[in-house]
């Protein structure tokens, strides 16, 4: 019979988040997940620590609370299969800093959820970074403000054959034109079967109740991966300065999560943004899930 048992919980820091410890020495299996939902909802990010979960426990409980898990096809880093299971994946492609982003805004469709794992914890460094993006609006100055409600972004993109290969999970490029078309993405053929991505969106979002709007998108990463990825939907460029802004509010308003051995952590992927520090060591082994939830959102 499952128990349903009571929450400890503390803010994950004085920004942004709730910590639930495992102070009954518990599984997590048995949290109560009403609880557990109605604190997600209000706080946007929750870190389960102490509950000495292993990667099948995570799977359990993230299976739990979730449904319409992904396999990350048309994501743009290079992701290891973990037991098999073609949605729990390793973010450990390369070490390099990633700026704070919402997964996958590249395309139209994004999962509203992502659970990350930790399997084994950096020796040191290799944090994972968080914000809320309805604080990052609060943030922008009034000039940006009025400039991202009045422009959009384009990302454009070129993939070889063996690139779109393994971003799209496929050989047929009939596949991939259908998986663009869902994803409002325009795609380019070219004679040697390398294709050509474009995609529009905006940078401000509502929130789910229409109330706080939400800076969240990938523009923070892409932009510093490679400033020709992203710019204006009518041409102009977003320049070094616009930039500068930007992550130096993303830096004002990040909480760092510094990894402890079989945490768990839960992300409201319309609300909150994500990112990492620059890995220094070969030990870090981080799992992620995207995924939609399984209760009224």
């Amino acid at each position: 019979m499952k128990i349903n048992t009571q929450l400890h919980r503390e803010p994950l820091s004085d920004k942004v988040g709730q910590k639930i410890l495992n102070l009954d020495k518990v599984s997590i299996l048995d949290l109560d997940q009403q609880a557990i939902i109605d604190l997600f909802k209000s706080s946007g990010v929750l870190l389960f620590r102490g509950f000495e979960a292993d990667v099948n426990t995570f799977t359990e409980f993230s299976n739990s609370l979730s449904t319409n898990f992904l396999d990350y096809s048309g994501g743009v880093f290079n992701r290891r299969v973990i037991n098999n299971n073609q949605t729990v994946l390793s973010v450990n492609d390369f070490k390099d800093e990633i700026k704070l982003h919402g997964e996958m805004y590249y395309q139209k469709i994004q999962p509203l959820m992502l659970w990350f794992f930790c399997a084994t914890p950096p020796v040191e460094k290799g944090e994972t970074i968080i914000c809320d993006a309805q604080q990052f609006f609060k943030e922008l100055s009034e000039s940006m403000k009025v400039l991202f409600n009045q422009k959009k972004l384009k990302y454009v993109s070129y993939w070889n054959k063996e690139g779109w290969q393994k971003r799209y999970k496929t050989t047929d490029l009939k596949v991939v034109k259908e998986t663009c078309a869902n994803n409002g993405t325009q795609v380019k053929v070219n004679e040697d079967e390398s294709i050509n991505l474009e995609y529009m969106c905006p940078a401000i979002y509502p929130s789910r109740d229409g109330n706080h709007p939400t800076f969240i998108g990938s523009l923070l990463p892409a932009k510093k991966i490679d400033p020709n990825i992203v710019n204006f939907d009518d041409g102009s460029e977003i320049t070094d300065d616009i930039m500068s802004e930007l992550y130096q509010i993303g830096e004002k308003i990040t909480t760092e999560i510094a990894w402890q051995k079989g945490d768990i952590l839960m992300i409201d992927n319309t609300r909150i943004m994500h990112g990492r520090r620059t890995i220094i060591d070969d030990q870090r082994d981080i799992y992620i899930r995207l995924c939609s939830p399984s209760f009224p959102f």
